[in-house]
């Protein structure tokens, strides 16, 4: 078994100039196109289930294979990816979290972008955090403000210190309950749309998820809650990837040959033995490297950001190229 896969992850792709949150961190359609016209003059375009087979000893991936993966499962992949894939006949991977198309809520990783595209100036959404959390502090274990902001506000790959901290706080440092509700106070607060009304705008419905899959496209796992997943115990992790596995099959994908995407690329040995229980083929992580399925786990295979490769048709080959 040998081969080596550029496998490359996509979150929001729309004309962002066009949007009602320019400012959202994601890839203008038009340099998506460009992107992909990259990738087509240097790369071949290869299936998920190209690269399950040649997992599996079944097959062989071509020089210079790349992958498409887009994670979350946002309407920008049915309205402005899905046409041009379709046009040219390039497969891709969709991976949905269940809990928000079910059941039209918006994730709260969600609710974090758009609070950050919706208030230009950062400082006041710390300012915001400061006066909510400080209600929180005779019901629960907080610490001071300037002792998160010390341990947080760490520069991240594409995001600034101030940036970094929001996100951290509200994604994972503080107790669920308690992070839950502030960002739904600050998402009504900045954003001020019903929730159920944004995340029918935001998400995929089942009827565009089965219309990829009906054109050829995987549709894979990204669990339920959209939770870090090694952030549960095994009941828990079992109980969500099960819950998505569910949805899965209601939409049509069988699970003789289903894939994960796990949610922040958190993982453990704990999910990754739920997987294998489970019979999941392979699992994608956001470890920043080319995938060799010689000497990569199946079910922590790594990924590209779409900010790794060039977004200009004619642009030269970058350092990646020579890795792959």
């Amino acid at each position: 078994m040998h081969g080596k896969v550029t496998i490359v992850m996509y979150h929001y792709v729309r004309d962002l100039a066009c949007s009602r949150y320019p400012d959202i961190k994601g890839l203008d359609s038009a340099l998506f196109k460009a992107q992909i016209a990259y990738l087509d003059r240097h790369y071949r375009f290869v299936s998920m289930e190209e690269l399950m087979d040649a997992l599996d000893g079944r097959g062989t991936l071509p020089d210079k294979a790349v992958l498409l993966t887009f994670d979350d499962a946002y309407i920008d992949h049915f309205l402005q990816v899905f046409p041009i894939l379709n046009e040219h006949g390039i497969p891709a991977a969709f991976y949905t979290p269940v809990r928000a198309i079910r059941e039209h809520v918006v994730l709260d990783v969600n609710k974090i972008h758009f609070i950050l595209a919706a208030e230009p100036d950062k400082s006041r959404i710390i300012d915001l955090l400061k006066v909510i959390i400080s209600r929180y502090r005779t019901s629960h274990d907080l610490e001071d403000d300037d002792e998160y902001f010390r341990r947080l506000a760490k520069p991240g790959r594409y995001d600034g210190p101030e940036v970094v901290y929001i996100k951290r706080l509200l994604q994972r440092e503080l107790p669920e309950v308690v992070r839950h509700d502030i960002v739904n106070e600050l998402f009504a607060e900045v954003v001020g749309v019903e929730e159920s009304t944004f995340s029918r705008e935001l998400y995929m419905n089942k009827d565009q998820l089965g219309c990829l899959i009906r054109a050829g496209m995987h549709v894979g796992n990204h669990g339920y809650d959209h939770y870090w997943l090694d952030h549960l115990d095994p009941f828990a992790q079992r109980q969500d990837i099960q819950r998505a596995c569910e949805f899965l099959e209601e939409i049509g994908v069988s699970l003789d040959r289903w894939t994960m995407c796990y949610p922040y690329g958190a993982h453990d040995s704990s999910v990754r033995r739920v997987l294998t229980e489970m019979n999941c083929r392979l699992a994608l992580t956001t470890e920043v490297a080319i995938a060799d399925i010689a000497t990569h786990d199946r079910l922590a295979l790594p990924r590209l950001n779409t900010n790794d490769l060039p977004k200009a048709w004619d642009a030269d080959v970058n350092c990646w190229y020579a890795l792959g």
